[in-house]
């Protein structure tokens, strides 16, 4: 970067001003070149990708709103009768609820407990800390399998077994590692400063917290909880281990049940999948912006 000095007409010799953009024609430069860029090189890449992507889904609808039968690619006529199926004789209203307790539950256990880890970890400093955080990062490459005979052990003993709280429970403890680190890394580009600035106005570590830090990890919390919410939500082995009653198992294992010895019944199948899908989706078509601004501020180091 250039400095340039300017002096005035007494003769006094200003403070050099610092010129922080880049020149004209390194910006020009760079227009040309993505400008230079074929279309096709990005819109083909990008259209396959699309194909991928909406296709599974595209079939799914399809075979969900088509009549039983019908072997037409478009979605006409439509029929709800696999929906009415699914939500009434195979008790997916049930299932439904299930899982939404399970999600909801496990976002704000895993949140909350995140947030007091997080923050322990970003702004104290103990002996073992290096160590607790290899270990966070360790148990990352754990599969949940392997853990499946002495999380039931502890639950029978505690008689939680065929209990909602079971899954919750192991989904927020599997949940939970990947959560503090994240949470950590967000409250670490909060600065210290603003906290005590609140500390010599007369508030408490507590209060300067709710105050002062908490609202600037909104995107953070949003972030980690809608992670935990959909992996709690599509989560399969937890579930089907733990509970053993029909009116006490979630949408994947109910959708696990669709699927007979002999025979598919794809249409219902297919329904059952759309109506999975859709809590989904309207998280993340509501949260987008939130997760996007979450991550990047994780991503930068503070």
């Amino acid at each position: 970067m250039t400095a340039a000095l300017a002096e005035k007409h007494t003769g006094t010799v200003l403070e050099p001003v610092r010129n922080t953009e880049p020149p004209a024609e390194h910006r020009r430069g760079r227009e040309r070149a993505f400008d230079d860029v074929p279309r096709w090189q990005i819109y083909v890449p990008l259209g396959i990708y699309l194909l991928f992507t909406l296709v599974p889904f595209y079939w799914m609808f399809l075979f969900a709103v088509r009549p039983t039968g019908s072997t037409s690619l478009l979605p006409w006529p439509m029929t709800g009768e696999h929906f009415s199926k699914v939500w009434t004789e195979r008790s997916f209203a049930v299932f439904f609820q299930n899982s939404m307790i399970v999600g909801v539950c496990t976002l704000v256990a895993t949140t909350l407990v995140a947030l007091s880890g997080g923050y322990a970890l970003a702004r104290f400093d103990f002996r073992i800390k290096n160590g607790f955080m290899l270990a966070l990062l360790c148990s990352q490459f754990i599969p949940g399998a392997l853990m499946l005979v002495p999380l039931f052990e502890i639950f029978k003993n505690l008689q939680m077994i065929n209990s909602l709280g079971s899954v919750v429970i192991a989904e927020t403890v599997f949940q939970l590692p990947l959560s503090i680190i994240l949470i950590s890394g967000f409250i670490k580009n909060v600065p210290v400063s603003l906290e005590e600035a609140a500390w010599v106005d007369g508030c408490s570590r507590l209060r300067a917290f709710c105050a002062v830090v908490l609202p600037l990890l909104r995107p953070g919390l949003i972030a980690v909880g809608s992670f935990a919410f959909v992996h709690s939500w599509n989560h399969f082995l937890f579930a089907l281990m733990f509970l053993s009653e029909q009116d006490k198992q979630t949408i994947p294992v109910g959708l696990n049940t669709l699927i007979g010895a002999d025979s598919v019944d794809l249409g219902a199948l297919a329904a059952g999948g759309v109506i999975a899908a859709i809590p989904v989706v309207i998280v993340f078509a509501f949260i987008q912006k939130w997760l996007i601004t979450g991550f990047s501020a994780g991503a930068v180091k503070g």
